[in-house]
């Protein structure tokens, strides 16, 4: 994504730094990159390094020295915190995000290779975010979504909805997994980071994988995907996007709005369920493959029938006021 991108230093190294020794993915290293690059094309406008009619998504980075990041003060960083919010639009989630970005690099700058002396992240507040509750399918609608699946690909689809229902897994997660990955009930995924982590498969995972692997057999498959559990209808490992639409599509057909129902919310939907059902936050942390569990936190949000349940076991719940007789 970046090979013709012209990265000045010290920011070329930090990247390759947060690859190499932090272990991070390049998609991961690729959002840092889009997100400093942002920072950047703020700087030159800020210290007036190009005329303020300049389109910002235009502006060239590689002029960008380590004496111009020896300038930035935290008040410049509010300046961009706020440019961002009025100027570029950014949601509060993006904003923060951005934030933990330059709080890494100037951290990297700062302590790993000494290009400044002073880090103007070091006080700066966090973008206060508002908490929501993921969305996620009911079990009666996760049901109704794997009963709704049909058509020429119905056990591959039906497969990948139920992996995804039953294990909590990515949606890169997904369509990378390999045949040999698969043994008996254990199946092994690369998560974030590439880091490995076994999946155990229940009943419903393996009946409908083996109900998969008998269609697979008869299918055109290209012999450099031979490998790939999940295959198009082109024989090639099956892409993010075709399931991406697949989900899309039974959603639709189940009559919910595929723009808030998406694979993620399966993802959620699994967490969920598992939750409620009785699964400890910390097994469920594994199971996700979560680094902090301040992140598996947010599954153990309460339903709107939770809530009811618990006021309705309120032992004064049935206690009526008697009527008194009129004099």
């Amino acid at each position: 994504m970046r090979k013709n991108q012209n990265i000045p230093e010290p920011l070329s190294s930090f990247l390759i730094y947060m690859e190499s020794i932090q272990g991070k993915s390049k998609k991961t290293s690729d959002e840092y990159f889009y997100d400093l690059r942002t920072f950047y094309r703020f700087l030159k406008l800020h210290y007036n390094m190009v005329p303020p009619n300049t389109e910002f998504d235009k502006i060239e980075i590689d002029d960008i020295t380590v004496d111009t990041l020896k300038k930035v003060t935290q008040n410049d960083i509010y300046e961009y915190i706020y440019f961002l919010n009025r100027e570029r639009g950014n949601s509060p989630s993006s904003r923060a995000r951005k934030v933990s970005s330059l709080r890494s690099f100037f951290k990297y700058l700062c302590g790993k290779t000494d290009c400044i002396d002073e880090n103007p992240t070091a006080n700066l507040e966090s973008v206060k975010i508002q908490k929501r509750l993921p969305r996620y399918f009911t079990l009666d609608e996760s049901v109704a979504l794997l009963d709704i699946i049909d058509g020429k690909n119905r056990e591959r689809d039906y497969c990948m909805i139920t992996l995804f229902l039953n294990c909590g897994m990515r949606l890169s997660e997904l369509v990378n997994i390999n045949i040999l990955d698969i043994k008996d009930n254990t199946l092994v995924v690369n998560g974030k980071g590439n880091k490995e982590r076994t999946i155990y498969l229940n009943d419903a995972c393996v009946q409908a994988i083996n109900s998969y692997m008998e269609v697979r057999k008869s299918l055109p498959v290209s012999p450099l995907h031979k490998n790939a559990l999940f295959i198009s209808s082109r024989g090639l490992r099956i892409s993010r996007r075709t399931v991406q639409y697949t989900v899309e599509k039974y959603v639709k057909m189940l009559g919910l709005d595929p723009h808030k129902y998406t694979t993620h919310k399966l993802r959620h939907t699994a967490a969920t369920l598992m939750h409620q059902s009785g699964v400890d936050i910390r097994v469920l942390q594994e199971i996700l493959g979560h680094e902090q569990l301040s992140t598996t936190e947010i599954y153990t949000h309460v339903s709107s029938k939770q809530l009811q349940d618990a006021v309705k076991q309120n032992p004064l719940s049935s206690v009526r006021q008697n009527k008194k007789d009129s004099a």
